[in-house]
């Protein structure tokens, strides 16, 4: 199971990392038009700004971490995977909660890439 473990997670590193691109760069776009659309004012488009690019950082390094403890275990080395087990929990969390005060299927992009990384993060006894 590990090796299939290891490439899950791997896949989920990538996602988390492509996806911390289009949340700063086409998501920030997508929010400034419409935060201009109603004339926000400019030290709460600021603030936003801040906190939404800031949230794209720490999606890069949250699948930064993936490929890196996931790439490590690839290569046969030997890697605590809690890290990726915290990273998993607070993106299931997150999606599970925004999915239920939304009603948006929008934040299964954070449940997906959650659920990938719990499985490849569990200690699942082989066969």
């Amino acid at each position: 199971m590990r090796p299939f473990q290891n490439l899950l997670g791997l896949l989920a590193g990538a996602m988390l990392v492509l996806s911390s691109a289009a949340h700063s760069l086409l998501g920030w776009k997508q929010m400034q038009d419409s935060l201009a659309a109603v004339n926000a004012p400019p030290d709460l488009v600021s603030g936003l700004r801040i906190g939404w690019l800031f949230g794209g950082v720490a999606i890069l390094t949250f699948g930064c971490v993936a490929l890196a403890v996931f790439g490590k275990a690839f290569r046969g080395g030997a890697v605590s995977r809690l890290p990726t087990l915290l990273i998993a929990v607070a993106y299931l969390a997150f999606g599970v909660w925004a999915l239920l005060a939304s009603d948006d299927p929008f934040f299964y992009i954070f449940i997906v890439p959650g659920a990938m990384l719990a499985i490849a993060s569990l200690k699942i006894p082989s066969r």
